[in-house]
């Protein structure tokens, strides 16, 4: 984020109001509690002020053992991050690993990448024939791949798009037409970004914008290699 929010508070707010867009309201976040339906899941209270920062305390909720611990949020030298320190899950560690940590971090990260913004672009983005061709293009191989296979065409499409986008950051038709997947702060797109990304394509198409890259914090742009 080149410059800080106009209004400072606004930190420590960032999950609170990137939360329920990115979960399509599964999840409500209301008074620092963020619900699923009347399953309080955590619970923060209000910011307090902390060097660059805003602190907010862990009070509890379904996914936490005991009370305690913090959530610090801080705009630096252009960049925003978050910090979780001293939460204690309810779930064992082993669990917890994999499955409650993994979509804290994506939930941060895509939430701090649209509390970033589009402006400045990552690049020059990628007119909408460009990226209709290269669409094109991908379609064709994962059809042709999932023919001589002989297996179902979905878990080709996904496996190729999903390990592209967050390997190489383009696929076969990105390339063939010189343009890239990137996030909006020129950084690597990740793996939860790139899953968030195709999960959001029919979307997209029913809508008719570009809701998958609002969503993943993703951006199309020209590549001159």
């Amino acid at each position: 984020m080149p410059e800080p929010p106009e209004d400072p508070q606004a930190l420590a707010y960032i999950l609170d109001r990137a939360l329920p867009r990115l979960t399509f309201g599964l999840i409500r976040v209301q008074d620092g509690t963020q619900s699923v339906g009347p399953l309080a899941l955590i619970r923060l209270g209000e910011p307090h002020r902390r060097g660059d920062g805003w602190v907010r305390e862990i009070r509890g909720g379904l996914l936490a053992a005991r009370r305690g611990g913090t959530v610090r949020t801080a705009w630096r030298d252009g960049e925003v991050e978050i910090v979780v320190d001293g939460y204690h899950p309810l779930l064992p560690r082993w669990l917890y690993r994999f499955t409650q940590r993994p979509f804290h971090h994506l939930m941060a990260r895509l939430s701090l990448l649209q509390a970033r913004g589009r402006v400045p672009p990552p690049g020059i983005p990628s007119p909408p024939d460009q990226r209709l061709a290269a669409a094109a293009i991908d379609v064709g191989i994962c059809l042709a791949f999932a023919r001589l296979l002989r297996r179902p065409a979905l878990p080709i499409v996904a496996a190729y798009h999903v390990g592209c986008w967050s390997l190489a950051g383009r696929t076969a038709g990105g390339f063939l037409t010189r343009q890239r997947l990137t996030s909006v702060d020129g950084s690597r797109v990740s793996f939860g970004q790139a899953t968030v990304r195709l999960l959001a394509v029919p979307v997209a198409i029913f809508r008719r914008r570009a809701l998958h890259d609002e969503l993943a914090g993703t951006e199309v742009v020209r590549s001159e290699s």
